[in-house]
């Protein structure tokens, strides 16, 4: 949100070398831009990059081990198989011409080292720019050392203000300033403690701007004076022996005594938290012991006030956040004092009891905001578990929250993580208990959906004995669902149908209603697939209700999903092109790229069928790259239905066509592949009531919603209207923020269904 100054000559350099090297390093002092320097470079290039531009932010990530399930999923790689993520990563990456921004490697410097030097040998057209506080120290990496900003030159004993206004580190403190009291320029009374202040600062950025904020409350004159008290040290040896890192620390420590006692106290505390903090988490982890739940919001006001805390403003509220260099310090002092064991186990009873709650309530009208809370706290939780993980006595409360986590970790995709975190978890104590026998059959759970049979049998013989020796029915029901599931997806269908069905019975003995949802929704896939028609559709019926009554998202996407294909198998074809659309609109706020693969699938096969081989094509075309990010193939017993497509376009169109319409389909967009998907035409009926309200978008933002539907990209939009490309960006970012969408797919089923109801209406009275 705030101007990025300066820095000519290093954004040049950093080009200049992108040009050369594979792997550009940005070395420097924490604090002094190397982030900054990297998103402004990021931002300049971006163009020259067919397949993107990826920021990889590492400052949250304390566990190595995750480096590349984190970069994977910071590219947006989905993928449920259970290969090695690298070697996903490697085959991702391996012809794309990407740039990939490592940011803030040094406490990872090893790893991150080791991944970049793979990944460059493999992928040829690929640059990597990390940020770090020292080289990552391979072959070929060109670094640079990202100075201070540009002071005023000494040699001139006094520059004009004109001038000193021009100064890098004074421009950034006169604009911060100027944030804090409007009307502060730099004037003849004042040039010489500006320049004062910028020279005591060393020009570090975050050194400046937290001098600046200052202003609040001094003169400043009487700011410069402080800084002279407090920087004694900067000044009293040698310059060249003291290391940058110093510099900011001494900084950072007059910054923390201007805070009132509680005020450290918070600041402390908060810094066991990974990737920021709602207000009621600082409330519960961080009150007690000195400061009472309600004061917690005004300390939390004097940190932001302070620029301690960051505040961000986020769909879901407001988030506060500690630059990593601060929040490495408040770690260091919280350490000195003897509390940070204390606040690990705080906070991890926080993420406990936020997981618990979501699992609670994941089944009803609150489940996107859970989803949505559950991925804005993936940090934090993956620190809690790294503290049971590591910490004596606590992996029993690691295992409840990682199963407690079981929805979030399909949901968002994130099958191999979970099992990360299962596996040590589990190998860490073999000691007989419920939570263990239900810790493995969430792992097995995983395990099926990544086809890894062979370990999900294990897991579910071992978690089978613990739920018979404790006598836990509720384990028992999903040992039975899993099972089944597995089945089902092996194509072993009578059985998965007998497992599932046990499900079915086990999960109402003990009213598990999310359980009965699950186990309906494949008991009926599974009859569908025998060709019980009448058996499945009772079964989906069931299943579709139970969802409505409680206003649920997820499942009712993928019971609509399936449950199309049967109405689809039964000639009833606008019905399964209605249900389609709308799983794909229930699916949106999770990004289920695998749950929406399959409606592009289904729709394919839709299109085959009504006789639009053209565009059946290009959706196959389209999908082999879909399937590959998600970690495809398709589920075995779907598997027939995709090769029959296939073979029928294939037929209908004859060899070149079919392989042109494949190329075309294969350049799209995952978004561009949904709106091609979508331009089904839906069948005669009530019109949408979204389509009943009048457009809020102008003429041109109507006609560009348009050619986003048809799955333009803003390059193709600005060349076919003839406009720059930024100005096409310009409108369509006013288009997402006028009908409160997120992406483009969700543009193209607003227009899909605006077209469709204005068919409905037929042609205007008096035309032909």
């Amino acid at each position: 949100m705030t101007s990025f100054v300066g820095r000519r000559h290093e954004v040049a350099d950093v080009k200049r070398f992108l040009s050369g090297a594979h792997v550009v390093t940005l070395t420097g002092a924490g604090g002094v831009g190397k982030t900054r320097l990297a998103l402004r470079v990021a931002a300049d290039v971006r163009r020259a990059f067919r397949d993107g531009v990826w920021l990889v932010e590492l400052a949250a990530l304390d566990t190595p081990e995750l480096l590349v399930q984190t970069v994977a999923g910071a590219l947006d790689i989905r993928d449920r198989s259970s290969r090695p993520r690298l070697e996903v990563l490697i085959e991702h990456l391996r012809n794309k011409q990407a740039l990939v921004i490592l940011d803030n490697c040094e406490h990872l410097l090893h790893e991150c080292a080791v991944l970049a030097e793979t990944l460059i040998r493999v992928a040829p057209d690929l640059r990597i720019l990390a940020t770090s506080r020292q080289p990552l120290g391979i072959a070929g990496e060109q670094t640079l050392a990202v100075p201070p900003l540009a002071l005023p030159d000494s040699d001139v004993p006094r520059p004009s203000v004109e001038a000193l206004a021009q100064c890098d580190a004074v421009r950034l403190f006169a604009e911060r300033a100027g944030a804090v009291l409007p009307d502060f320029a730099v004037t003849d009374d004042n040039r010489e403690a500006v320049e004062g202040i910028c020279r005591r600062l060393d020009g570090i950025p975050l050194g400046i701007e937290l001098a600046a904020v200052r202003l609040r409350a001094l003169s400043v004159q009487q700011l410069l004076d402080r800084l002279d008290d407090r920087f004694r040290l900067l000044t009293a040896g040698s310059r060249a022996v003291l290391p940058r890192h110093q510099t900011l620390r001494a900084l950072i420590d007059w910054s923390y005594t201007l805070c009132t006692d509680q005020e450290r106290l918070l600041w402390e505390r908060v810094s066991v938290f990974a990737g920021g903090l709602g207000l009621e988490a600082a409330e519960t982890v961080c009150s007690g012991d000195g400061i009472a739940r309600e004061e917690i919001i005004d300390l939390v006001i004097g940190l932001v006030d302070k620029s301690v805390l960051i505040r961000e403003e986020y769909p879901s509220g407001v988030r506060y956040r500690l630059l990593e260099t601060i929040r490495q310090y408040g770690r260091d002092r919280l350490r000195e004092s003897g509390e940070e064991e204390g606040l690990r186990r705080r906070h991890r009873d926080w993420c406990q009891d936020l997981v618990t709650r979501a699992e609670r309530e994941w089944f009803g009208p609150s489940q996107v905001m859970w989803f949505t809370r559950l991925r804005g706290e993936h940090s934090n939780l993956r620190t809690a578990l790294d503290f049971c993980l590591t910490a004596p006595g606590e992996v029993e409360r690691g295992l409840a929250i990682a199963t407690a986590m079981r929805f979030y970790w399909i949901a968002a995709g994130f099958l191999h993580e979970g099992r990360c975190w299962l596996n040590p978890l589990l190998a860490a104590d073999a000691e007989r208990s419920v939570f263990r026998g239900r810790a493995l059959c969430v792992n097995a759970r995983l395990a099926v959906l990544q086809s890894d049979f062979a370990a999900a049998e294990s897991m579910l013989e071992e978690s089978r004995a613990l739920a018979k020796e404790f006598g836990d029915a509720a384990t028992r029901a999903q040992i039975a669902y899993v099972s089944g599931l597995a089945a089902l997806v092996r194509q072993d269908l009578t059985r998965a149908a007998t497992l599932l069905e046990e499900a079915l019975d086990r999960h109402r003995a003990v009213d598990d209603q999310v359980g009965e949802v699950n186990s309906l929704m494949y008991l009926a896939t599974a009859h569908s697939c025998l060709g019980h028609s009448r058996r499945a559709v009772t079964l989906f019926e069931t299943c579709l209700a139970m969802c409505e009554t409680r206003s649920e998202h997820w499942f009712r996407s993928y019971v609509l999903s399936v449950f199309a294909i049967e109405m689809w198998q039964q000639g009833n074809t606008a019905r399964a092109i209605e249900m389609e659309g709308e799983s794909i609109r229930l699916k949106q706020p999770f990004n289920d790229r695998l749950g929406l693969a399959l409606c592009v699938e289904v729709m394919a096969w839709i299109a085959a069928g009504r006789g639009d081989h053209e565009c059946a094509a290009q959706l196959l075309g389209a999908l082999r790259g879909i399937w590959r990010s998600v970690g495809g193939p398709l589920f075995g017993y779907l598997a027939g239905y995709h090769s029959q497509c296939e073979a029928v376009t294939r037929g209908h169109l004859g060899a070149k066509r079919f392989d042109a319409a494949l190329r075309k389909g294969a350049g799209l967009t995952f978004d561009g592949a949904l709106a091609c998907a979508l331009q089904e035409k839906a069948p005669v009926g009530e019109r949408p009531e979204e389509a009943e309200r009048p457009s809020p978008l102008t003429p041109r933002e109507t006609e560009i919603a348009q050619l986003v539907a048809q799955g333009l990209s803003n390059k193709e939009i600005a060349s076919s209207l003839v406009i720059a490309q930024r100005t096409a960006e310009g409108h369509i970012e006013h288009i997402l923020s006028k009908l409160g969408f997120h992406s483009r797919a969700q543009i193209a089923v607003w227009v899909g269904e605006r077209n469709r109801a204005a068919d409905d209406e037929g042609p205007p009275e008096g035309t032909p």
